[in-house]
């Protein structure tokens, strides 16, 4: 049985940079390719993670034996295309988030890589942080009671073009998909029920798309999440998980090294990490074992999960549009 999984990764850019980073602290994974559609900037690539192969397109990847698994680290609008190119020629996937555009795709994408019984997850790579953990930990072992709200957002300043992607209506632009997804996670995560009632306000850049987005979630039990995401104004991205006998707050949480356990005003309690990298680790380290010992989805981050929050965003989105 291998022991080690070789990865190959799918673009060149500042979340493949970390991935490879990373992926020198995992004891059962290594990292074997880069492809990019630049030959050139995949043995640049190469030049600063040595040992890796270069290729120049993606279909050489693919076809490359010494290679395992795929980390799909391009613009989501690609990524049904390209993880659907990747099952197909027998490789697992991890598939940056969000794994598609839109439920359709999310939900075509699985059928395939279940029919081709190959591997597919989705790179939520919050829920895997220790941090994350240990907040959920806390919540089940009722040391705030009830959890009646939620509050997280995540927002960088982004100015306006549109010729970028990130406003492309064509390629899928917008704060919703580029950033959204992780406060629709961290809900997803911690309020295990989906919301009955979506109350959107939203901002609109010149071309129409969307720059700024507050979310209100209204649950069946009575409990609350207001989420936001923005181009606009950098957010504070911080979260908060509000019982009925304290509160959690998780610093940046979407890249959570730490966690504090409040009581009223005092804190009674924190958590920090002390990580050597930049957090892709605990990801790749848990996605390599499901690979290596034979699973078809995360144990963590499930198809089903991935689904979930193609959905709300869905919905979201049918909000924004209106």
């Amino acid at each position: 049985m291998r022991e080690v999984v070789r990865w190959g990764i799918i673009g060149a850019g500042r979340i493949a940079e970390s991935f490879a980073a990373d992926i020198r602290l995992v004891p059962n994974a290594s990292l074997a390719a880069i492809a990019s559609r630049s030959r050139s900037a995949a043995e640049a690539f190469v030049a600063r993670h040595r040992g890796a192969r270069a290729y120049g397109s993606y279909a050489e990847m693919f076809a490359d034996d010494g290679v395992d698994a795929v980390y799909i680290a391009t613009p989501h609008n690609l990524h049904a295309e390209q993880a659907r190119a990747a099952v197909a020629a027998g490789k697992a996937v991890l598939c940056e988030k969000p794994i598609t555009i839109n439920p359709d795709e999310c939900r075509a994408l699985q059928d395939y890589a279940r029919r081709r019984q190959t591997y597919l997850t989705e790179g939520m790579w919050t829920w895997y942080l220790p941090a994350i953990r240990r907040a959920q930990a806390w919540v089940a072992a009722g040391r705030i009671g009830r959890v009646r709200h939620l509050k997280a957002d995540f927002g960088y300043p982004l100015p306006f073009d549109a010729a970028r992607r990130e406003y492309d209506r064509a390629l899928a632009g917008g704060c919703l998909l580029e950033m959204g997804v992780y406060p629709v996670a961290i809900a997803a995560l911690f309020m295990h029920d989906d919301p009955k009632v979506i109350n959107v306000a939203r901002g609109l850049a010149p071309n129409g798309v969307e720059n700024d987005v507050v979310i209100l979630y209204h649950f069946e039990d009575g409990g609350t999440a207001t989420l936001a995401t923005s181009f606009r104004c950098k957010l504070q991205n911080w979260a908060y998980l509000i019982g009925e006998e304290g509160y959690i707050a998780i610093p940046d949480f979407w890249r959570a090294d730490s966690c504090r356990l409040f009581r009223l005003d005092s804190e009674i309690d924190r958590y920090e990490d002390g990580r050597r990298g930049l957090g892709f680790e605990f990801e790749i380290e848990s996605v390599s074992t499901d690979i290596l010992e034979g699973r078809f989805e995360s144990r963590t981050v499930t198809g089903a999960d991935s689904l979930r929050f193609q959905t709300q965003m869905a919905r979201i989105r049918s909000a924004i549009v209106a």
